[in-house]
């Protein structure tokens, strides 16, 4: 993987202030990335100690799998789902 997309994604990442959200594609589109997929997999491998909360699938819900927990940690920030769907046009974060 290339080292510097990989920091580039970090850095941006770091930046989505509380209270708002991103995508996995937004976050693609700023960093000049080849898919939200990879972005994802940078965020699964070494993502841990940055706000990766705040990034959602293109509809607005979280990885099943981190459900529970990013929505709870978006919930402690303001942001909250209707369901398990965060509505994108009031909490996304515009870079």
């Amino acid at each position: 993987m290339d080292e510097q997309l990989h920091e580039r994604v970090r850095e941006i990442v770091a930046t989505v202030p509380p209270g708002t959200v991103t995508t996995y594609g937004d976050l693609a589109a700023i960093a000049g990335a080849p898919s939200p997929r990879l972005v994802g997999r940078i965020l699964a491998e070494d993502g841990a100690d940055l706000p990766w909360h705040r990034v959602l699938r293109a509809d607005g819900t979280p990885a099943p799998q981190l459900a529970r927990e990013q929505l709870e940690l978006l919930r402690a920030e303001g942001v909250l789902a209707a369901g398990q769907r965060v509505d994108l046009r009031v909490h996304r974060w515009r870079a």
